[in-house]
């Protein structure tokens, strides 16, 4: 082989060199672009119980706020008792004390933006009508509950944010959109209580047959 071919040999293997890094630094950039786009539309959702004991009344609920720098688009919320599924919280709301006052707004679908904070569940009291036991009664029993919500960024990236007092959100393929919010529970009227089975009657003996 010539010095010729030789060269021409090494400028071909340098370009092609040099295509592989281009290529590489392209595709680096366009990783790290991408990385900053994400995170500067993350949401990150925080969701607190609180009670507030005001002289003339008791506020309990629950706060969600979004301490991220985007968006959060909630797609569902759920309620859960340990590994159950709960379809509604009417247990918990056949606990509560008398002379309840209570809120609600729905979260399903709702978009909530950066620094923003929605009380989802709000149950107020006159101060004389429920005593500190009751309250703490009623803070034990919401305990016992956790929910979950899914959200999403802008770009589609999903969390779940389940018991955040003792886990971190994990990211998620998707969020499911809900059809319904289990916030809306409260909207609707307790079931009856059903009434106990009615005794059966005491068996008597027919004083024809009695010896």
């Amino acid at each position: 082989m010539g010095n010729g071919n030789k060269a021409e040999m090494l400028i071909a293997v340098c370009a092609v060199l040099t295509s592989v890094i281009a290529l590489f630094v392209a595709w680096d950039q366009g990783r790290v672009m991408r990385a900053q786009q994400h995170g500067a539309v993350f949401p990150v959702l925080q969701v607190d119980g609180y009670v507030s004991r005001l002289p003339d009344q008791v506020l309990m609920g629950v706060r969600v706020s979004n301490t991220g720098v985007g968006p959060a688009l909630i797609e569902s919320v759920s309620a859960w008792e340990g590994e159950e599924k709960l379809q509604n919280l009417d247990a918990f709301r056949a606990a509560l004390p008398d002379g309840a006052d209570v809120s609600w707004t729905s979260m399903t679908g709702r978009s909530l933006a950066p620094g923003a904070t929605v009380d989802t569940l709000t149950m107020a009291w006159p101060r004389e009508a429920i005593t500190d036991a009751q309250i703490e009664a009623v803070a034990a029993e919401w305990s016992k509950v956790a929910l979950d919500f899914c959200y999403c960024s802008v770009f589609d990236r999903c969390w779940s944010a389940r018991d955040l007092s003792k886990h971190r959100a994990v990211r998620v393929p998707k969020c499911v959109r809900g059809e319904s919010d289990i916030f809306e529970s409260f909207s609707d009227p307790l079931p009856a209580l059903q009434p106990a089975p009615d005794a059966p009657p005491a068996e008597t003996q027919d004083p024809a047959k009695a010896d």
